[in-house]
């Protein structure tokens, strides 16, 4: 990989976060993507559950309190990952997404080992996370990191929950 294509995650706090940052067109790929999978296809952001579209239009207000990090080639935004502020002893990773035109590149593997490092920067015990069962190769990667499958505190069908315990790195 020469220097024009390597890719540098930073973290923003969410409250921080502004059009500039191709935040919101990532999600709205992973949102699409994911419904989609779910077979609840949207034809478009406009289509998407209110909850998922508030994080496209308003971020800055919905990650707030969180951190995202951001996966840059250059100035293009090519990957992000929501580690949520510490709520008893714990955060959670969210919204994992690659640009597909970047995948294989190590990008999610980058998010994800920033995202630990920060977990343990923060002090806390443990993150979590949930993932739909077929996406195999998120699981995996998870897994890679130490990640373990645990009870499921979500009622939803096909998500998978996951645990790490922090033990700063």
């Amino acid at each position: 990989m020469n220097t024009q294509d390597a890719v540098v995650v930073v973290r923003r706090p969410g409250r921080d976060l502004s059009a500039r940052d191709g935040l919101s067109e990532l999600l709205a790929a992973y949102h699409l993507r994911t419904q989609a999978e779910k077979g609840e296809a949207a034809g478009g952001v406009d289509e998407l559950p209110d909850r998922y579209r508030a994080e496209l239009v308003r971020p800055e207000a919905v990650f707030a309190d969180d951190a995202v990090l951001l996966a840059f080639s250059g100035a293009t935004a090519v990957g992000c990952l929501v580690v949520t502020a510490p709520v008893d002893g714990h955060c959670e990773i969210k919204r994992l997404w690659t640009d597909p035109a970047f995948r294989g590149r190590g990008v999610a593997s980058d998010l994800v080992g920033a995202a630990l490092t920060y977990a343990a920067d923060l002090g806390v015990g443990l993150v979590r996370l949930s993932v739909w069962e077929w996406r195999t190769g998120a699981i995996a990667l998870y897994e890679r990191f130490g990640f373990t499958i645990t009870e499921s505190w979500d009622d939803r069908d096909r998500l998978v929950c996951m645990v790490h315990a922090v033990k700063g790195l």
